[in-house]
């Protein structure tokens, strides 16, 4: 069955479930985004960030000329990376992203973070001793460039990922067309609830990355606990014979947020999308409610002491 989608405040709609591709490796991320449109994903969420959008780009060009899946059918997300904060540097990587994924728009930009790193300098610009070098060019000169993408038909809608409650009211209080989606770490363990309501009640669309608090793995720390594992999960996952996956994925689809696990293997791209046919029940979404901690994993503390950074703040 076709995806459900979201409606968007700038007329579009989402898919309600899509494929990260972070951390997806060279050589894999391709053929995982070719068997997801194979299988009905419409919505792949990329980055600058992650390296690997040429590969991807590969494959969008080859599947939508060979009239398998149309362009319009498919939703594609990428974010503005913290060297390209300028509005200059801005436009810079809005066309950069185009060509990497080879597309004449995007469906969705979002500024990946809201600090500021050095220019021109790579993507991880480092000082002697191995630091990042900050800059703190204002994030709504980064929005006002995306702004004008929108205007000039090279973007569709635009938002913010792992922005705070203050630095995205000052987005739209600052801004001539308000954010449509944030992106942003939720999960059972992370359930962001006040944060997530706050958006809801102001039209802007909660997209969910790492939403089984497990594929950021390479920010987890040796002993800490695996959601796929809780008693709760495994027990509601029985009940509706479902895996504890589909279980989770499904409780962030009735929460009415964005979904977007990301896998290369076949058998998981199928199970995680197959979640259409089942319902949590009420005490289903309050058990898994109850394993709420507050625990946030990619907290990037290397940029702790950057003026931007956003996770000082606890909404």
């Amino acid at each position: 069955m076709p995806i459900p989608s979201l409606p968007l405040n700038s007329g579009h709609s989402i898919p309600q479930l899509g494929l990260g591709t972070w951390l997806s490796k060279p050589g894999e991320v391709g053929e995982a985004v070719k068997i997801a449109l194979e299988v009905g994903y419409r919505h792949i969420d990329c980055a600058q960030a992650y390296g690997n959008q040429e590969e991807i780009g590969q494959v969008f060009k080859s599947v939508f000329n060979s009239g398998k899946v149309k362009r319009e059918d498919v939703f594609i997300t990428s974010k503005i990376w913290n060297t390209f904060h300028s509005y200059e540097k801005a436009t810079e990587a809005i066309d950069l992203m185009l060509k990497e994924l080879q597309i004449p728009y995007l469906d969705l930009c979002l500024i990946h973070w809201p600090m500021g790193y050095t220019e021109d300098s790579g993507m991880f610009p480092k000082d002697a001793d191995g630091k990042i070098i900050y800059k703190d060019t204002d994030y709504l000169d980064t929005w006002k460039a995306m702004e004008n993408a929108v205007k000039t038909g090279k973007i569709r809608s635009i938002g913010l990922s792992n922005f705070n409650l203050k630095q995205i009211e000052r987005v739209v209080k600052n801004s001539n067309i308000k954010p449509a989606v944030l992106q942003v770490e939720v999960h059972p363990y992370f359930a962001q609830n006040a944060l997530v309501e706050w958006c809801k009640k102001n039209g802007i669309v909660v997209t969910a990355f790492s939403p089984l608090a497990n594929n950021a793995h390479m920010f987890r720390k040796e002993g800490q606990p695996n959601l796929l594992e809780e008693k709760v999960v495994l027990d509601i996952a029985g009940k509706h014979k479902k895996t504890p996956a589909q279980v989770v994925i499904r409780w962030a689809i009735q929460r009415d947020t964005v979904v977007i696990p990301k896998s290369t293997r076949q058998v998981r791209l199928e199970e995680n999308s197959n979640v259409w046919d089942f319902q949590l029940t009420a005490e289903d979404m309050k058990a898994i409610n109850g394993l709420d901690r507050n625990w946030r994993i990619l907290t990037l503390d290397r940029d702790l002491s950057h003026p931007h950074y956003p996770f000082h703040e606890s909404a």
